[in-house]
């Protein structure tokens, strides 16, 4: 195992790096929240098309490229560094996610192309720790009513994945009503979704739990790329920014606030990259039990300390920055919703610190 970025994560990360920066930069992203389309659809099928990474789970011979959990976790650093609008996350890791779990091999080649997009009909604040609300029920086998609310990238997804109980249902989009609903984060809108006696097909069992644990785990690495343009952006302000005859940075006070927030960020990397490391197959114990166990601790410890840090350095950030950081202008508070948005996402800290204590047999927290 290690924490290090390999050769290929390095060339992907600078690809990815290169075309948001030339497709997505700040003014551009807070034009499209300003819209009634957020989603930059078309950037996605140049990421999908050029990069590839709509299919970076999917095995080769489904058409896609064979990466893994570390790959993914590098594209989810540069979209969170970019608070890229773009469906990635719902598409090409929980909905992929799950269809790689019961084996549905030809909704798992369009996906892979970039070409069909889905979203798992699961309310983003979903937690891995608690039974789905029982609010979809199946008739005739195949006949779906009911609702599903705060779904996120409904409103751009070709398909739906609906869980019932322990089965997948495949709906087309088309044929449920959408209603995209106010969202905290602007750049990913989430929506009700409507099934009135909806035709579904059923895919197979599945483990539902276990596809929200891989999302939580890698979800700690767009915390982690949110964090640190954060950081970034403002240590660069402080150097700039003058008070006094002097660079805002050289007081004592923001020096010793800034090696707070570098450390909480150091230390996020490392769990985010454990986590991500583990999700793609590391080694963990001996044994497929003390595997699953492992990993689902790791992703745990990931995103309890991931989301209170991203959250955290961006609260600082908009403070840090002065007057400026509180205008709509300055992209801050894009990252400052994008981190409140993701800490209640796919289970709070709280929750992912009671699985660690579980997990590691530790008593549970106060």
């Amino acid at each position: 195992m290690t924490l290090l970025y390999t050769e290929v994560e390095e060339e992907l990360r600078a690809s990815v790096r290169g075309l948001l920066a030339d497709r997505c930069p700040a003014d551009a992203v807070l034009k499209r929240v300003e819209s009634e389309a957020p989603y930059d659809m078309d950037l996605w099928k140049t990421l999908s098309r050029e990069i590839g990474v709509a299919g970076l789970l999917v095995p080769e011979n489904y058409g896609g490229a064979g990466a893994s959990a570390r790959e993914v976790a590098v594209v989810l650093e540069e979209l969170g560094r970019a608070v890229a609008p773009l469906p990635f996350f719902t598409s090409s890791v929980l909905a992929t996610k799950a269809l790689l779990n019961v084996g549905e091999e030809d909704l798992i080649q369009e996906l892979a192309s970039g070409e069909t997009t889905a979203a798992l009909a699961v309310s983003l604040a979903a937690s891995p720790y608690r039974p789905l609300p029982e609010t979809v029920t199946v008739t005739d086998g195949e006949i779906l009513n009911g609702e599903i609310r705060a779904v996120a990238g409904a409103d751009v997804a070709d398909v739906l994945l609906v869980p019932v109980g322990t089965a997948l249902y495949q709906v087309e989009a088309e044929n449920v009503r959408i209603d995209v609903l106010p969202s905290l984060d602007l750049t990913r809108p989430i929506a009700t979704v409507t099934f009135s006696d909806t035709p579904g097909l059923a895919l197979g069992r599945l483990d539902v739990r276990s596809v929200l644990n891989f999302g939580a785990g890698l979800l700690a690495s767009e915390q982690l790329g949110v964090a640190e343009w954060c950081l970034g952006t403002t240590l660069a302000y402080i150097k700039e920014r003058h008070q006094f005859a002097r660079p805002v940075g050289s007081f004592q006070a923001i020096k010793h606030r800034m090696a707070d927030l570098w450390l909480d960020v150091v230390r996020a990397r490392a769990a985010a990259r454990n986590a991500a490391d583990l999700l793609a197959g590391g080694q963990v114990g001996f044994g497929d039990a003390e595997t699953v166990q492992g990993r689902e601790l790791a992703a745990a410890v990931a995103k309890s300390w991931c989301s209170e840090v991203a959250l955290h350095v961006a609260e600082e950030s908009v403070q840090l920055h002065g007057g400026i950081g509180m205008t709509w202008e300055h992209p801050v508070h894009l990252y400052l919703k994008r981190a409140k948005a993701t800490e209640i996402a796919l289970g709070t800290p709280g929750a992912h610190r009671e699985a660690v204590a579980a997990l590691a047999d530790l008593p549970a927290p106060a």
